[in-house]
């Protein structure tokens, strides 16, 4: 019976067959179950917490629709979710590839791209946070390079593809720094770079756009148990994601951190388009390590995140424990396959500690 088929909640088209167990391994999961769970959210009517920015850069939270955030129905007969694939509309501003994104939304209809996200689905508290009162709970979030690429086409695409009105922003700087690879020839116009980006948030502040997707799953303390509140989804914009790595507008930049690097990368990628009309991202980030791993582009952790992200939501996830079986159907956790780690193992088996134990 169809019922007795693995599946997640509210994709019924993508690019990945639940019905087998390769789509219950954790990195595809990991990206899969945030979906389903907006989905689930969706028919419940409630929206995703969305996190922006205003026009001073600080963070504003307001709820917003998920037909909002995938601009379209997520449960619609012509939605197909591709997960790990590439937002064709931003090839345009790139020399090279589009990286893939965790998830494009498509209208089966007529092919088009609608919207696309990075996914971190983040465990609450985290290790920064645990200790402390529920309502400082935090998550750490880990942005990838990729999310600087799509982050700066975002910009781009605010201005239309439009390179000579980012020029007012970014001509000054790139005519002050002659080499780019070298930390100091850049540090001294750090505070230059940022002001330029924040400028940009204050011209385009009525028009920022999704850009991460960031359900949170809560348990009790450090345990390994889920509080009874346990699940939400919050999403950042591209100018809210701001607040995750931006230096300070008052802050003395005296190294380039992977935070201060990734506003860096932002503003270059900007300022090669504004140049040349096209950017060359997989360049900008291996020229600009600045002797630091491009592994990630930077993490937050969650002291930081919780300033930003402190709400009603993020104490009391709206969603329930007993409520996961209405989104992993069909005997779908039969199917996953979680990580076997010896440090996990050990925490989770106290009596081996026990004094007569041999």
């Amino acid at each position: 019976m169809e019922q007795d088929i693995p599946k997640l909640f509210g994709i019924n088209k993508s690019n990945r067959d639940f019905s087998q167990s390769e789509a219950w391994g954790k990195n595809q999961f990991n990206s899969s179950f945030p979906v389903a769970l907006a989905c689930y959210l969706f028919s419940k009517n409630m929206p995703a917490i969305y996190i922006t920015a205003d026009k001073n850069v600080q963070p504003e939270i307001s709820p917003k629709n998920f037909a909002e955030i995938f601009n379209t129905n997520p449960l619609g007969d012509n939605v197909y979710f591709s997960f790990e694939t590439a937002y064709i509309p931003f090839q345009k501003y790139l020399v090279g590839a589009v990286p893939r994104n965790d998830v494009t939304v498509i209208d089966t209809n007529n092919d088009k791209c609608l919207s696309s996200c990075e996914i971190k689905l983040t465990a609450l508290p985290d290790n920064s946070t645990c200790m402390l009162d529920e309502t400082k709970y935090g998550v750490e979030i880990v942005v990838r390079p990729d999310t600087i690429t799509y982050l700066a086409c975002s910009f781009i695409d605010l201005y239309k593809g439009d390179k000579t009105a980012l020029k007012q922003f970014t001509a000054d700087i790139t005519a002050k720094i002659t080499n780019w690879t070298q930390p100091e020839n850049v540090l001294p116009y750090i505070n230059d770079i940022c002001s330029a980006i924040y400028k940009i948030v204050a011209d385009k502040n009525e028009r920022q756009s999704p850009i991460i997707l960031n359900p949170v799953w809560k348990t009790l303390g450090k345990s390994a148990n889920l509080a009874e509140n346990c699940l939400d989804v919050f999403a950042w914009s591209n100018f809210g994601i701001l607040n995750l790595f931006m230096p300070s507008q008052t802050a003395k930049i005296n190294e380039i951190s992977r935070h201060t690097r990734a506003a860096i990368w932002l503003f270059k990628m900007l300022a090669d388009f504004s140049d040349n009309g096209k950017f060359n991202a997989k360049k900008i980030i291996d020229e600009l390590s600045y002797n630091t791993k491009n592994d990630k582009a930077f993490a937050t952790n969650g002291v930081k995140t919780n300033a930003t992200m402190a709400c009603n939501e993020l104490t009391n996830p709206r969603i329930k424990k007993g409520e996961i079986k209405n989104i992993i159907l069909g005997g779908g956790q039969n199917l996953l396959s979680p990580e076997r780690r010896f440090d996990a193992v050990i925490y989770n088996s106290p009596a081996l500690f026990d004094e007569g134990l041999l």
